[in-house]
């Protein structure tokens, strides 16, 4: 086990706690009870080493580098050294090193496919948030993830969409408060449901769903400084923009596409929100090509 996690990591928010547990409950799926990685146990030296090389096999950005180098550390004993080649959320191209691992053949082989998984995973949410925010670079607005991610590894995509220039929305339903369509049924109108999360919870940010510019102007006088723009058209969104006059932060959201970005994007909001940038991204395809000593 290593002590820490590259620095560049933890400046994004990554931290050491949430990687080990992907990390261990990643592994345990491959290596069962006891851990054991029987094909190369049995055609492996144990005093055996060897050099690995992550390539990538197509365009993107790269983003979990330090997630693997954890697999690399676990599986080895905290033997295995990595040597990272290129900054968390850069741009690669087909064919590029990304980094170098040395150690035990065994340990490098039974971490290869975990630790693929993990970045593949992370760097094909980096490479679609790249989309969206090169379509958004020059606006105001800026691209937001949701809770729409993969059960148990939100923290890690949530930290791909950030090196790769998104924003993230909420960890979960316990730092922010979104009151949604049902929330406002149930409890009586936008300010009745506004009211009670104050009441509860003082200190949490609360969030208002809205679909129209009366809920808009409603959803301000009770008090909210943050709006989700549910299904709006871009004329439709101006109008919100213009009603609320910046009394509050706009989220545009539901159906956008990165065609349709631009178009909202001059409505003057402060964020699109999208489910697919972890919901919907494909992997980025990365490989492992080995070299015995």
């Amino acid at each position: 086990m290593t002590d820490e996690i590259p620095q560049a990591a933890m400046v994004e928010g990554l931290n050491l706690a949430e990687v080990e547990r992907v990390v261990y409950t990643a592994l345990a799926e491959d290596l069962g009870d006891p851990p054991r990685d029987v094909t190369s146990e049995a055609t492996i030296g144990a005093e055996q080493t060897g050099t690995a090389e992550l390539v990538a096999r197509a365009d993107g950005v790269v983003a979990g580098l330090p997630v693997a180098a954890e697999v690399f550390a676990v599986t080895s004993g905290g033997t295995a050294r990595f040597d990272q080649r290129v900054p968390e959320g850069a741009r690669v191209t087909r064919g590029d090193v990304l980094a170098v691992v040395t150690g035990p053949t065994r340990a490098l082989l039974t971490a290869e496919r975990t630790a693929l998984n993990l970045l593949c995973r992370m760097s094909g949410v980096a490479t679609h948030t790249r989309k969206w925010a090169d379509v958004l670079a020059g606006t105001k607005a800026t691209v937001l993830d949701t809770r729409k991610t993969t059960p148990g590894l939100r923290a890690l995509e949530k930290y791909a969409v950030r090196v790769a220039g998104g924003t993230n929305k909420r960890m979960g339903l316990y730092d922010v408060a979104m009151i949604k369509d049902n929330h406002k049924l149930a409890a009586g109108g936008i300010a009745a449901a506004y009211r009670l999360v104050r009441e509860k919870f003082p200190d949490v940010a609360v969030q208002v769903e809205v679909t129209t510019v009366a809920e808009a102007e409603e959803a301000v006088e009770a008090g909210a400084d943050f709006l989700l723009c549910d299904n709006m058209s871009p004329e439709l969104l101006r109008s919100v923009v213009d009603r609320v006059g910046g009394r509050a932060e706009l989220e545009a959201t539901g159906n956008l596409t990165l065609e349709t970005a631009t178009a909202y994007a001059a409505t003057g909001v402060d964020y699109l929100s999208v489910g697919g940038l972890t919901h919907s991204s494909p992997i980025l395809d990365i490989a492992m090509d080995l070299r015995v000593d």
